[in-house]
């Protein structure tokens, strides 16, 4: 009898192998579109800070100060309000949730002191910057995507202007500028109002409690806050101008921009935030 051949291999991929081949494409084309995004927001601040640089250290290069002025008018001020309302509420929010605790260890006046370090290191920076990155971030998207599809930016560039620096250079200046001032009177108003709680609510005295806040902060508090602030100021302007000027598709376009904008805003917002709080907690500045 002749010996039997034996068999070929099947050609067909495994069941392991199909699942990889189906799988790859679903996860590897987000993260190369999250890492392209990153990659040409990163350019755009990069370029934004070198026209910066140009216009402080070079007389022949105007920065703008009228764009920068109206700029600040239309995304600083008109957020004051909002900002100062939302802290408002905050200051209170912490006086009332914080006072059972700590009542029943007889330490209700540390309310001062807890309200002080929240609103200075990590509050007061974080809600002022989701607040503008609705108010602000989503009026620049808007803004520079309409400019898109009415070819405005195709314009400025036959006429040898520069986008970057004619739209984008005063809408981060301004944007950062705005942000440090508003969470210095969002810090400012969560404070006072924790003093009205503390004080006509919760009975503390108005001497013990002004002492305590001013025992509890030091300059690094208020240095961490401006500087997470100022941060945030830059990251929704980028973010902002950068979706704005991606815009495709006309209208439909816009309204993608402006959502992504604040969405993108908020979670990268949160992200570094955590991140600073934990270098400022390994350099022992909390």
């Amino acid at each position: 009898m002749n010996a039997q051949t034996p068999k070929p291999e099947s050609t067909r991929p495994s069941a392991v192998g199909s699942a990889i081949v189906r799988v790859a494409p679903a996860l590897g084309e987000p993260v190369i579109r999250t890492l392209t995004y990153l990659g040409a927001a990163t350019q755009l601040a990069a370029t934004t800070l070198w026209w910066i640089w140009q216009a402080v250290g070079r007389r022949n290069v105007r920065l703008g100060r009228r764009a920068l002025y109206a700029q600040i008018i239309r995304l600083g001020v008109r957020a004051i309000g909002v900002v100062a309302l939302v802290n408002c509420c905050i200051g209170m929010i912490l006086a009332l949730q914080m006072a059972p605790p700590l009542e029943e260890f007889g330490q209700v006046d540390m309310v001062a002191n807890i309200i002080a370090i929240a609103v200075f290191r990590e509050l007061g920076p974080l809600l002022s910057a989701i607040v503008l990155c609705g108010i602000g971030g989503a009026a620049i998207a808007a803004e520079l995507g309409t400019m898109v599809v009415g070819e405005e930016i195709e314009a400025l560039q036959v006429h040898a202007l520069n986008p970057i620096r004619f739209l984008v250079m005063p809408r981060m200046l301004a944007t950062v500028m705005s942000l440090i001032v508003l969470c210095v009177i969002g810090e400012l108003v969560a404070v006072a109002s924790g003093w009205v709680m503390g004080v006509y609510v919760l009975d503390i005295p108005s001497t013990i409690y002004i002492n305590n806040t001013i025992e509890q902060l030091s300059i690094s508090d208020f240095m961490t806050g401006m500087f997470k602030a100022g941060f945030f100021g830059m990251l929704i302007a980028i973010i902002a101008c950068y979706n704005g000027l991606a815009v495709s598709g006309g209208a439909s376009g816009v309204g993608r921009a402006t959502t992504n904008t604040v969405v993108h805003s908020i979670v990268c917002i949160i992200a570094f935030d955590l991140l600073f709080t934990a270098m400022f907690y390994r350099l022992g500045w909390t």
